[in-house]
């Protein structure tokens, strides 16, 4: 993790995306939590990535209005990376709510109304979103209250641009038919994705599931609103916002916003007497930098290898006990690297069982930076600075005297990829992928109220990884 970007403090990552990463930071000259948004560094050199990313903070620019995030600075880091410098969401976003819970249907229609509204204010200053899902839709504490804002214009295009030529992409659930086909739009594109987040805020499951932007260029009619017992009329408000022909939908985003709200009735006020939706304060709150786990240097220094207890797993035995079991045995020795080794640390608390190869260099013992005594610890891997090689492989398993889970597990931005953190009360692993050494996961787990396990595993391929993630123990926890 950055200790700053630019001027600004950084207290934790936010989230990550294929293109670029979002900080939690703070202005303190404004004493004011700010969202930090930088371009990934593999995409540094690519001219139009690069072009997108800064023509996203110049089309926020452009749009005052409470519904549609803000940019208040932009900068450039000392390795040439982009980054834009937006207001906070504190509440997290639509598809945050709706993966916890629903909403009913006076709050759908007030998420609506308020990204409809974000909507209208890009449309009239000539800006189209052309990427209007859950994941884009951002929510903020306003007083007692919380306002939804329209984020995220990475796929934003100006009008005259987009009546010209058009980059087919967009999520095939919400996207347009005639943004699926690569036609020139219009704002009645970004309506057609709003109707769709209607009915998914209506009925709980998107209009389509089509898995590709083809299958999205010939939805056919819109299905029925099922499992709702609304008026006829919200249906074809909805379905005329959803008519694969943009000549056969509403004028504009306004125009079926306030149609909606008519058909609903009664309902359309059912929120406007307090606050509609109360700032959850288990949500994405801004607070003080955590003593996240160590992100430079992590690893203890690697000595010579020491004698530790070894286990080698020989096929045959290994045969021999599934053929007794009746089990299939024709995969074992071609799935399997017959020969392993379990390290201990020299405590007996850890252990951990790899493949053989990867024992070239054993450690043990450690002491974190932010804790005054050594803990448990073991390294072993194919050389002595295999956590820094291209080549290398290996695992860091430690214990930590911590009470929570950290924010954040240590980042790698030398990894083209990484995958969405796996996570439940009590662990987080995330998988960095496309890494000059293959694969590197980073796991935490909660073992007591406080002690925490840290897991760091480097390999060729993602199976090898699994398997070593699964052979690590940490002995004397009950």
């Amino acid at each position: 993790m950055p200790s700053r970007l630019g001027r600004y403090a950084v207290r934790r990552r936010i989230g990550s995306g294929a293109f670029a990463t979002v900080w939690l930071a703070y202005d303190e000259q404004l004493d004011s939590p700010v969202a930090i948004k930088v371009l990934a560094e593999n995409w540094t050199e690519d001219q139009q990535v690069r072009q997108r990313f800064l023509e996203e903070g110049r089309f926020l620019r452009k749009v005052e209005s409470p519904y549609v995030v803000s940019v208040y600075d932009a900068g450039e880091l000392e390795d040439g990376r982009p980054y834009l410098v937006m207001s906070y969401a504190d509440q997290g976003t639509l598809a945050d709510r709706l993966g916890v819970e629903g909403l009913s249907t006076a709050q759908a229609l007030e998420v609506v109304r308020q990204v409809g509204a974000g909507l209208q204010a890009l449309h009239e200053r000539g800006v189209l979103h052309r990427d209007v899902k859950p994941a884009n839709v951002l929510f903020r504490a306003d007083g007692d209250t919380v306002r939804a804002m329209v984020a995220d214009l990475g796929l934003g295009k100006a009008l005259d641009v987009s009546s010209r030529l058009t980059m087919i992409a967009g999520t095939p659930s919400f996207v347009a038919p005639e943004q699926a086909q690569g036609e020139p739009l219009d704002p009645r594109s970004d309506l057609y994705s709003l109707a769709a987040l209607t009915y998914l805020l209506l009925c709980g499951t998107a209009p389509y599931a089509h898995a590709s932007l083809s299958a999205a260029a010939a939805p056919g009619p819109p299905p029925p609103l099922v499992a709702t017992r609304l008026p006829a009329e919200v249906e074809a408000v909805v379905h005329r916002g959803l008519a694969p022909d943009r000549e056969d939908r509403w004028p504009d985003v306004a125009t079926y916003v306030d149609a909606l709200a008519a058909a609903l009735g009664p309902e359309a006020t059912a929120v406007r007497s307090g606050p509609w939706l109360p700032p959850d304060p288990q949500l994405t709150q801004p607070g003080a930098r955590p003593t996240a786990l160590p992100s430079e240097d992590p690893l203890p220094p690697l000595g010579r290898p020491r004698r530790s207890r070894a286990r080698y797993a020989a096929a045959a035995v290994g045969l021999l006990v599934l053929a007794a079991a009746g089990l299939a045995v024709g995969y074992v020795v071609s799935d399997r690297d017959p020969d392993e080794l379990t390290v201990d640390d020299e405590t007996g608390t850890l252990s951990v069982t790899v493949p053989h190869d990867w024992a070239d260099t054993v450690a043990d013992g450690w002491r974190p930076p932010n804790q005054p005594t050594e803990v448990p610890a073991i390294a072993v891997g194919t050389s002595e600075d295999w956590q820094r090689d291209e080549d290398g492989e290996g695992v860091f398993v430690s214990l930590l005297t911590e009470t929570d889970l950290p924010d954040q597990v240590p980042q790698h931005p030398e990894c083209a990829r990484v995958d969405e953190p796996i996570t439940d009360a009590d662990s987080e692993t995330v998988f960095y992928r496309d890494c000059p050494a293959g694969v590197i996961v980073e796991r935490v787990v909660q073992l007591t109220t406080n002690r925490l396990l840290w897991v760091q595993v480097r390999s060729d391929d993602t199976a090898t990884a699994n398997r070593v993630l699964d052979d690590v123990e940490a002995h004397g926890f009950g």
